[in-house]
């Protein structure tokens, strides 16, 4: 029911069906809102049903546990199956032994298999690096005004700053111009009025929806390759494809019959293609499923340059966004608060519209001021990020180095001819 909601009508939501007095069943992969709107979880795997209790993070772990015990069980099986089968093939030909060997083959055939657990595998997104990376500010805004017809902007009054290796979140409700912004951002739009300072070769990655409309139906992913490898082998072609997730079969599908998630991760790669400075990612987990979307955010935490990040999926949001930007009233501004202080921002807004939708919510006038005394904590804690961030990255530098040199010295070690050396010269000092 998410897909297509924004983040605001995503939270109302989720209150809206946490006291809804009657029975719903939601089929979702949206883990805030199974989170904070279900008392249990079905779950659909390998052609069975399992029922657990609580909301989706209480299911991830009783899930875990549940694979756990089960492998350990099946070990235990397996002993015992060996142990049974080495007595069978042992006394099988024995007389005085032949009835307890036969009774040993009934047992065999009674003991039900313990299905081993079979964890479907997620094919990594893949997001190039950029080659060459761009000093900060990457972009910058001055008094920006942007939109589509003239003397109308959609958006003024912009003053931002992105740097080389930002994070943004970049909230709002639908119509507020989010799009608009991030086609200024990626240099489709052009500002109607101030300045947008940004090298022409920064190498923008943009990712919305509405591209999987666009992409030709009867193209295949291999074709595509074909056009941004032009001078590659077939086997180098196919080699990445399957890398991002495009077997063989896969590869010489055409889009049409391609799923959702499939041409999702198409555009992921086209979009990222060759090393992109910033990544706009236009809402892009609504044809993601929960294990997909957790390998998209290992992808963007482990992308070095700049992301903007239009989502209605919070969890995605929290763990990939180290800044908030909010779109509202015809404009751009950072925003201090954290994604709890916003959501109580945007449900007591929707309480006091009378003409929104209301769901029943247990809110005070007073719930909000602990949230804007926390917003500059916040600030202080998002920019101290920042160190962190080249701390992380210097450190896996030193160790990949390290490494390299521990390679060696095994290599140097596991050399016979070393020790014979050392032999030899003790031999030749004793001698003199």
């Amino acid at each position: 029911p998410t897909n297509y909601l924004d983040l605001e009508g995503t939270l109302w939501l989720e209150e809206y069906l946490r006291d809804y007095p009657h029975t719903v069943l939601i089929v979702s992969h949206d883990r805030e809102l199974l989170n904070r709107s279900v008392t249990s979880i079905l779950h659909l795997a390998q052609g069975k049903l399992t029922l657990y209790t609580g909301g989706y993070d209480r299911f991830e772990e009783a899930r875990r546990e549940k694979q756990r015990l089960d492998l350990k069980l099946k070990k235990k099986q397996d002993d015992e199956r060996r142990h049974i089968e080495a007595f069978i093939i042992r006394f099988k030909a024995k007389a005085s032994k032949a009835a307890q060997a036969q009774s040993r083959v009934k047992a065999l055939a009674r003991m039900q298999p313990i299905a081993e657990q079979i964890e479907e595998r997620v094919v990594p997104f893949v997001f190039p690096n950029p080659v060459k990376a761009f000093a900060s500010p990457l972009i910058r805004l001055e008094g920006a005004a942007v939109g589509y017809t003239e003397g109308a902007p959609v958006l003024q009054g912009l003053d931002l700053r992105l740097d080389a290796d930002d994070r943004v979140g970049l909230l709002g409700a639908n119509g507020n111009g989010k799009s608009t912004f991030a086609k200024l951002l990626a240099g489709r739009l052009a500002p109607m009025a101030g300045r947008r300072y940004g090298s022409d070769k920064i190498a923008v990655g943009y990712f919305a929806q509405h591209q999987m409309d666009d992409l030709p139906a009867g193209h295949t992913p291999y074709q595509h390759m074909q056009d941004l490898m032009p001078d590659a082998t077939e086997a180098q072609r196919r080699a990445r494809l399957g890398a991002l997730g495009f077997g063989s079969a896969k590869a010489d599908t055409r889009a049409e019959n391609l799923s959702g998630g499939e041409k999702a991760r198409l555009l992921f790669a086209l979009a990222t293609f060759g090393g992109r400075h910033l990544l706009i990612l236009d809402e892009p987990t609504n044809h993601l499923d929960v294990d997909a979307r957790e390998v998209l955010i290992r992808a963007l935490n482990d992308y070095e340059g700049a992301v903007i990040l239009i989502s209605h999926d919070r969890h995605l949001i929290e763990a990939c966004a180290d800044r908030l930007w909010i779109v509202r009233g015809g404009t751009v501004r950072s925003y201090d608060g954290d994604m709890d202080q916003y959501r109580t921002e945007c449900l007591a807004e929707r309480n006091a519209d009378p003409n929104a939708p209301r769901a029943k919510m247990k809110m005070s006038g007073a719930s909000r001021a602990p949230g804007q005394e926390a917003r500059p904590q916040a600030a202080e804690s998002r920019a101290a990020l920042a160190p962190l961030r080249k701390a992380v990255t210097k450190a896996e530098a030193d160790i990949e180095l390290l490494s390299k040199r521990i390679v060696a010295i095994d290599r140097d070690l596991a050399d016979g001819g070393l020790y014979q050396r050392e032999v030899e010269y003790e031999l030749k000092t004793m001698s003199q």
